[in-house]
């Protein structure tokens, strides 16, 4: 068989090789995103170290549907919960899959393999004290407060994902139309209304930001920054914000991604269409997988002037 014009013989097969092989299908074939990458050699990695811990002589090319329900039984009794285990499970199906899509194996053995039962829990959502709580909480004296008080305004007023965020540029800020351009997953490009309560806390920023003199030349066009003058770090946004939930004596277990969600809820509970919050999101479908229409972008910025709470 052939991979990338590469002649592969099963035989010499190993996880090293094949876990790389497969990395290369998840970059080239379906332009995963980085992290999405990552997490999926995780998930196969766990598998190896279980058959390294268990001592079992198991390749890629004789793995069986009992080493996988032992593996499934080892990860249970380590206290993952449903949602990580079918997490695993979703990386390693797909790991198979595509084996099988390559004919490095002949059947997959994962096929039959079931997932937890998954609850569906509900996202952290914080109520709009909640989010005047914790941008109160936040030390305007100290050098990072109005980067940090901006940061919060912009996850709140466009629903970015943290790596959004952390990657948004100062060429893709428009904000005489009150629009920023958002690169989200899978390198897709979409317009997101931005509130003028956010505006105004980045313009304050930028007053910090010129100031700076030790810019990073590579993060020269990146809108957030730390105080080496390099492009902030999705760890250190977690951490801003757990501390200042902290702060802010927020009993929620509150992260990047609450503020995403709050966004959308309150948007939907002021009143606002599910598919202009679905575009706004950049998700792909509502519940992934109807497709929707496209709509007008004055039709997204009067959604956010009408329904949302910043506007």
């Amino acid at each position: 068989m052939k991979y990338g014009g590469i002649i592969i013989n099963p035989k010499l097969m190993n996880w090293k090789s094949s876990i790389i092989q497969f990395r290369n299908y998840l970059k080239l074939e379906r332009s995963l995103s980085g992290n999405s990458i990552t997490a999926y050699e995780a998930d196969i990695r766990k598998f190896v170290t279980f058959l390294n811990i268990k001592k079992l002589n198991v390749s890629p090319i004789n793995t069986d549907l009992q080493n996988l329900k032992d593996f499934l039984e080892w990860i249970n009794e380590l206290g993952l919960n449903a949602r990580s285990q079918a997490r695993i499970i979703s990386g390693l199906k797909a790991f198979f899959k595509y084996l099988l899509l390559e004919d490095i194996i002949d059947s997959d053995p994962s096929s039959l393999l079931e997932s937890p039962k998954l609850g569906r829990k509900l996202p952290e959502v914080l109520s709009i004290e909640e989010i005047d709580q914790v941008i109160s909480a936040i030390d305007l004296s100290q050098p990072e407060g109005q980067r940090n008080k901006a940061i919060i305004e912009t996850l709140y007023s466009c629903g970015l994902r943290v790596s959004e965020l952390i990657n948004l540029k100062i060429s893709n800020l428009y904000f005489d139309e009150g629009f920023v351009r958002i690169v989200g997953k899978g390198d897709k490009e979409r317009l997101v209304p931005i509130g003028q309560k956010a505006i105004k806390e980045i313009r304050y920023y930028f007053q910090d930001r010129n100031l700076q003199s030790n810019i990073d030349k590579a993060s020269e066009n990146i809108v957030f920054l730390n105080r080496r003058g390099k492009q902030l770090t999705r760890v250190m946004i977690f951490t801003i914000i757990k501390r200042l939930a902290e702060k802010a004596e927020i009993k929620k277990n509150i992260s990047p991604h609450t503020f995403r969600h709050s966004f959308a809820t309150h948007l939907i509970d002021g009143g606002a269409d599910l598919r202009a919050v679905q575009e706004m999101l950049g998700h792909e479908s509502i519940i992934t997988t109807e497709i929707y229409t496209h709509l007008d972008r004055e039709y997204l910025r009067d959604a956010i002037i009408q329904f949302h709470p910043r506007a």
